[in-house]
This record gives C-alpha cells, structure tokens and sequence, in this order.
C-alpha cells in the first residue's frame, strides 16, 4: 500500500521546551528538532526497523560476498595449483546466497524504507497543517504565502533525509563493522587494530570534518531555498504591477543574486561530498595495505592461510563500501535539521486565542455586542479600533462606513474571531466570544467579502464548501434566490464545470453570486458582507444588491460599504467610523440625506 492509500495518524510529536531552556550544541533547544523527528518516526517504528533491517542485511550479503568469493577464488586456485581436493559445494553454494540476499535485500530495503519515510512524511505534513489552521490569518500575517508553501512542502520533503541518509546508512554502518572486526579478530588478531583504526577515520572523523565544514552553507541554503521561493512567487503574483513600474529588472536581479548565492552554497556542499568520496577512497586503500604488511608475513609463517588473505582484503575493501554513505549523510545533516527546526518553530507557534474545551450554546437569533473593544495588530501599532460600543440586534441590519483604514474591516476580524481583542470583549448571543469556539462562532455567521476564493473544482463542490450535507433541492434554491440561474444554464456542463484556478473562468459578479449561494447554504442567522459591490458596475450592483436583499430577509447583517447607491434597499441603520472610532450612527434615510446634502 502506498502512503497516499493509507490514512496516516496524527504523530504523537512532542512538544517545543519551556522558555528557560539551555541553548546551545548541547542544550534542550538543539536536541529538539532530533528528538521530535524520532517521535515522528517512532509511530512507523515497525516500516523503520523494517527497513533497516533490510539495509543491513543487503550490507551483510555485499560484504560476505566479497569475502567468500575472495577466499573460494583464492582456495580453488590453491587445490589447482597443489592438485588436492576441494569440497565446492558448500562456499558456492554461499557466494548464490549472498548475491540472492544482497540483491532481494537492496530491492526490498528501497520499498520499506521509502514507504516508511512517504508514511512519516504525509503523517508530519497533516500534523502541521491542522497546527497552521488555527495560526491564520492573526499568527501567519508575516510569513508570506511562499514562505509557508516552503515549510509545508519543500522543509518537511527534506525531512526524508533525516532517515534515508542517516539513520539508516549510521546504523548499518556501526553493525557491519562490528561483524566484520570479529570476523578479523577471528581470522587474523593482529589487524583488527588496524581496521578499527581506518574505520575510525573514515566513518568518523572524516564525516565530522566534511560535517562542520558544510554545517553554514547547509544550514543558509534551507533559508534561502524558501527565499527563492517567495521571491519568485512575488514575480508570479506580481508581474503586472512589476511591468506597469518597470520593476521588472530590479526583481529578476534580486532572483538572479540570490539563485547564485544558493547555487554557490550547493556547490562547495556537492564538492565538499566529492572530496569526502575521493578521501574515503584513499583510506580505504591505505587501509587495506596497512593490513597486506601485517597478513603477509603472518602467511608466511603460517599463522594465517593463504586463501583468508584473500577474504581479510576483499573484506576490507567491501567495509568502506558500506562507510561510503557517512560523509555524505553528515554533510546533509545539518540542513535535515534546519529544516526540522523551520517545521517546528512554525508549529510551535502559540494560537491568537485559547478554544475552551466545549462551546456554549447560540441562539438560533443572535444579537451582537462590542464593549469597548479595542484592537491593534502589533505592540507597536496605532489602534486599528480603539474603544468601540456597538450593538446589533437581532435581525437588525447595519451598514458600516468610512474612509480606509477607519477600521472597518477590523470590526470584523474581532467580530469574527481572527484577531484577539486587547481590552474590552465582544458579545455573540449574549455570550463572550471567549466561551465559543470559532468553528462554532463562524458556523453562525455567513461572510461574503469583496475577494471571492474559488477553487479549481467544480461550481457544485465550490457551493458545497458552506454545507457539504446540502442536497440537490437546497442548492438549486439557493442558486435561485443568488440569480444564478442563468448563469448555470450557461455553462457547458452545468454544475460539473470546472471554474477554474481562482475562478479564472467566472466574471467578479458571478463570483460574488456565487458567494452569496454559499452564504445561503450555510443557513447563518448572520449575515457579513465586506465592500461586496467592489469592482462592479452599477448594473451588477443592481443585481447584485437585489440578491442580497432576498438573502438578508429574518437574517442580522453587518455591511461594510463606501458605496451610497442602493444602501436603503440593504439595511436600516449606518453607522461611521474614523480612525477606529464609532463617530455616528443614524437611520439609513438621514444618513443618505445628510451625504446628498454635503
């Protein structure tokens, strides 16, 4: 089974330290991001040791190939030469089982341990994303979009490593040079010493080596890989504005310096691996001819048979093979980690808002209540509201407005529940948005705002997002009432058609019907529209407004406009805001009157 057809559970993953914990090489803070990739790891610990095991024993068949076939070569050209007998039988026999074992176990080890891996990896990606969920927008409003598509996809993708490169390669590594000193020790004592010598340098100290002289350009390259990222989304998203101001020059020079930066890192790393390679290499062979002095006169003196001086070379020469990964996989390590760390330090990001447990119960008619609310993005910034007294009613039908920046739209964000307030609370049902949970709140409240999100699917899986329980009859009651009738006898396969991405394939008025269908999926006592007429033409606002009026019957809505026309057909009341304050608030008609008059 693929890691696509498995529903993965949830890693037990724990959690980032208390503030206070020691930093540094040794310190809680750097041993976290290992400890909660084994965590992640430890619930597919089964697939792991699996595969691991295949690893080791694909390695255990390599090296004992070579050192029989070493020997059987050696003795049978021994017999040959002496004309005695040989059994052949049984070390053929040997050499047909270890390259049946290497190469079943190679085979095998690529399928366990990738599945392994694909399974911790969509396990982590879920994980994190249910964490992001409850972050947006208040937690993620500085990372951009690329940034966060780069921790989501590109850093937990680099995870792979964590296990594939180093884990694996270090553990097998440790149990092959265990089995083969006491094959050493076994057949010739006087080398052992001199194999875990070479061992030691190559599996060892040369990895550290290779490892701290990549640890910078590892650790910068992650950075800077979802830098990359984000300028060229910023190009994708924003080459109109870069072409109509001649920007386009000065970005691609921001791409084109840091690509070369990035490339320069990645290539001292990949040449870093080379020379780690061509070392071990070199090792290796000086290795083995530390070992030909030692054996060779001990052959001599018939200490050690001629054909297992065949099997201790070939032995050794098949040991580097399997330390060969090491320097590689240390010289990765740090950029794994890196991007561990990313994944993590998103995670561990603290909510905007702690949900209780359980919600208390709505009314089916809620009023809406601010209490000298006030609300600001930053420490350092103005106050987007600063003390606001509002109450809405149920059923009643309020307009908002102002200039921008007024802090209209921040009366919705608290209202909404998406930015915590400062001082002051907000009343939903006469209970305080602390004691509801957000799912809940939102649940009651439809939003329509000025920017539609269509997604690439169907107009009938657009309109399910608010009520995937609705049926056919409820949605085409609700595509009635948003006259969308039309506009679904347009389109070639009715509702199967495919919008497109972002709704490329809708115009802004029918996406905002279309929004407006949902809102009447979503059966919310309360209505929210956010400047829904932006954009539009005045016979779209027409339209649209007529909608919008057949929608808003028995229903509380909050309208945020700068637009006069058509105003008295949607609600009752107007209130005016300026530099987050409430500064007046009158019927519909003296509000209007009062516009025509100024």
């Amino acid at each position: 089974m693929s890691a696509s057809q498995a529903a993965p559970a949830e890693p037990a993953i724990p959690q980032a330290h208390p503030a206070g914990a020691r930093n540094g090489p040794g310190g809680a803070a750097a041993r976290s991001p290992v400890r909660r990739l084994l965590a992640v790891l430890d619930l597919h610990r089964a697939w792991m040791a699996g595969g691991a095991a295949l690893a080791f024993l694909a390695a255990f068949a390599a090296i004992g190939l070579m050192a029989v076939s070493g020997w059987f070569i050696a003795a049978m050209a021994l017999a040959g030469a002496a004309g005695a007998a040989i059994n052949y039988y049984t070390p053929a026999a040997a050499i047909r089982a270890c390259a049946i074992a290497r190469s079943g176990g190679r085979y095998g080890e690529r399928v366990v341990t990738h599945e392994a891996t694909l399974r911790a990896l969509a396990g982590l990606r879920a994980w994190l994303f249910r964490r992001l969920i409850p972050l947006a927008p208040a937690r993620l409003a500085a990372l951009r979009s690329g940034e966060l598509f780069a921790r989501l996809r590109a850093d937990i993708d680099a995870l792979e490593h964590f296990y594939l490169a180093v884990l694996v390669p270090a553990a097998v590594a440790v149990l092959s040079v265990l089995m083969a000193l006491v094959l050493c020790v076994i057949v010739l004592p006087a080398a052992a010493p001199v194999l875990l010598l070479g061992v030691m340098i190559g599996g060892v100290l040369l990895p550290l080596w290779i490892r701290r002289r990549a640890q910078r350009d590892a650790t910068r390259s992650v950075a800077e890989a979802g830098m990359l990222r984000g300028l060229l989304l910023d190009a994708l998203r924003g080459h109109d504005d870069l072409l109509a101001w001649g920007g386009v020059a000065a970005h691609t020079a921001r791409i084109d310096a840091l690509a070369e930066r990035l490339g320069g890192r990645r290539s001292r790393i990949e040449r870093l691996r080379a020379v780690g390679g061509g070392l071990a290499g070199v090792l290796a062979q000086l290795t083995l001819l530390a070992i030909l002095v030692i054996a060779v006169p001990a052959v001599r003196g018939g200490v050690l048979p001629p054909a297992e001086l065949a099997m201790l070379s070939l032995l050794t020469l098949a040991l580097f093979e399997v330390l060969g990964p090491l320097p590689e996989a240390l010289a990765q390590w740090h950029a794994t980690l890196g991007a561990g760390a990313r994944v993590f330090e998103l995670a561990d990001t603290p909510p905007p808002f702690v949900e209780p447990r359980t919600s208390v119960p709505l009314p089916a008619a809620p009023a809406i209540v601010f209490e000298d609310v006030r609300l600001r993005y930053a420490e350092d910034a103005h106050w987007a509201l600063d003390g606001i007294d509002l109450t809405l009613a149920a059923g009643a039908r309020l307009a908002v407005v102002g200039a921008s920046g007024a802090g209209k739209s921040s009366l919705l964000a608290a209202l909404l529940k998406l930015y915590p307030v400062q001082t002051g609370r907000v009343l939903f049902g006469g209970e305080p948005l602390e004691a509801v949970q957000g799912d809940v709140l939102r649940r009651h409240i439809a939003v329509i705002t000025q920017h539609t999100t269509l997604f690439n699917l169907s107009l009938r899986d657009n309109l399910l997002l608010a009520a995937p329980e609705a049926g056919t009859d409820r949605i085409e009651r609700a595509v009635r009432l948003a006259q969308l009738e039309a506009f679904v006898a347009s389109l070639p396969q009715g509702y199967a058609t495919v919008l497109g991405e972002a709704g490329v394939l809708v115009s802004g008025g029918e996406a905002r019907r279309i929004a407006i269908a949902r809102a009447l999926l979503q059966e919310a006592p309360v209505l929210v529209l956010d400047e829904p007429t932006e954009g539009l033409d005045a016979r779209t606002v027409g339209e649209l407004y007529a909608a919008l009026s057949a929608v808003a019957r028995g229903r509380t809505m909050l309208l945020i406009t700068h637009r006069l026309s058509g105003l008295a057909r949607l609600v009752d009341e107007v209130a005016v805001m300026d530099a987050g304050r409430l500064v007046a608030r009158l019927p519909v008609d003296e509000y209007l009157a009062r516009e025509r008059g100024a």
